[in-house]
């Protein structure tokens, strides 16, 4: 199939969407597509067979796009959307995959191509942009609706996780739905390099990592206020890799301020592709987080390492997460710290929760595991009369 993937995001970056999209190209381009790659002008290129990247100009100003929704997404999604009419007149494509907020210009320009439309889900749009700014919130039924549209003329629904499978349920035939989630990603570099993040940071006794951005709803105020509610003769510290050195500075004041400067190191962010390496070298992954309904990607790696983890009793976290193969509680410091003692004094535990959630990961989040879905969903676009899905390779 000839493809137009749009991507409205860095790309590629080494942070959630564009990672996914990356794993996304790679297998599109191995089942024998040939994929365009529409995406914004930040990131770095890739090679895959069959693959075109096409980049928005770099305007000025348009540095550092952040995540999430902002004024200088809105303007590089403005100059996205006329690219996409040009690729499209251009080009005849059989499929137009498009992720997040690309579905809704493309959904438009479909009224009257009639190509195959896929609309690759990473969140609500809607509840986003109201969990961002809460001022919106009484726009939110007609954002809602504008959402259902665009799903109604898809052909092809990805949501990312259980809970936005629900959600899309309510609006789309089960036979256009197709749960894709994250996977556990195996190391994509050699372990040449990766700090050892015991010596360089001092730990004594078991050690507990936490590994992503430091935004506010990753949990990190939570996680140094459990920190600081843990037995003091307890032997134990906690790295924390990732996050821009602002964030960092602001979080290594606060684990002064609340006494636990000497327990809590803070790595700095680690290249995605040696993210394993670092993995295996904890004791306890940690995933605090205080609000949101999608997985994070982080967690399928967690699992996949054999490490026990700590996760808050959250929808993101236990559409995925269980009582045997994380130890989940709730969303407090003093239920955070509990469980952390917990797991800091029972290597036994670890051991046990660490086994059942690598046993998960194999099962259901593994790179052969997604092959499969994807492969199931652009033959079910075949069934409707597309050129016929390529043999994926082994």
């Amino acid at each position: 199939m000839r493809i137009l993937l749009v991507a409205p995001q860095p790309f590629f970056v080494e942070r959630g969407t564009p990672i996914a999209v990356k794993l996304l190209v790679e297998t599109l381009c191995e089942m024998g597509h040939r994929v365009d790659l529409l995406t914004y002008h930040e990131g770095r290129d890739i090679a895959a067979p069959g693959l075109r990247i096409v980049r928005v100009p770099g305007l000025p100003g348009l540095k550092n796009i952040p995540i999430g929704f902002s004024w200088k997404k809105m303007v590089e999604d403005v100059v996205l959307c006329g690219l996409m009419v040009m690729l499209i007149a251009e080009n005849h494509y059989d499929v137009l995959h498009t992720v997040e907020e690309a579905v809704f210009p493309a959904a438009m320009l479909n009224t009257f191509l009639h190509r195959k439309l896929i609309y690759d889900m990473d969140s609500s749009l809607s509840d986003q942009l109201v969990e961002k700014w809460p001022r919106v919130k009484a726009l939110k039924r007609g954002m809602d609706a504008a959402e259902r549209w665009a799903l109604c003329r898809a052909d092809l629904v990805l949501p990312v996780c259980q809970r936005l499978g629900e959600k899309v349920s309510h609006s789309v035939p089960s036979e256009k739905i197709l749960i894709l989630e994250d996977i556990a990603f195996e190391p994509s570099e050699s372990a040449e390099g990766v700090e050892d993040l015991r010596r360089t940071h001092g730990v004594q006794g078991p050690m507990a990592l936490y590994v992503g951005n430091l935004e506010h709803y990753q949990g990190i105020d939570l996680l140094l206020e459990s920190v600081a509610s843990v037995p003091p003769d307890l032997s134990f510290g906690l790295v924390v890799a990732g996050g821009t050195d602002q964030a960092i500075a602001f979080y290594k004041n606060k684990a002064a301020q609340l006494g636990v400067g000497d327990r809590v190191r803070f790595a700095g962010a680690k290249p995605f592709g040696k993210l394993p390496y670092y993995l295996a070298q904890a004791d306890i992954l940690v995933s605090p987080r205080i609000k949101g309904e999608n997985t994070p990607m982080k967690i399928y790696s967690y699992l996949a390492s054999g490490r026990p983890v700590l996760a808050t009793n959250i929808r993101s976290h236990t559409q995925v997460l269980d009582s045997r193969s994380a130890m989940l509680v709730d969303a407090d410091a003093s239920a955070m710290a509990a469980g952390l003692t917990r797991l800091v004094e029972n290597p036994a535990l670890r051991e046990e929760i660490g086994r059942a959630g690598k046993t998960l990961a194999t099962e259901k989040y593994s790179l052969a595991a997604y092959k499969i879905k994807l492969r199931e969903g652009y033959s079910r676009l075949s069934a409707e009369g597309v050129v016929p899905v390529l043999a994926l390779g082994s």
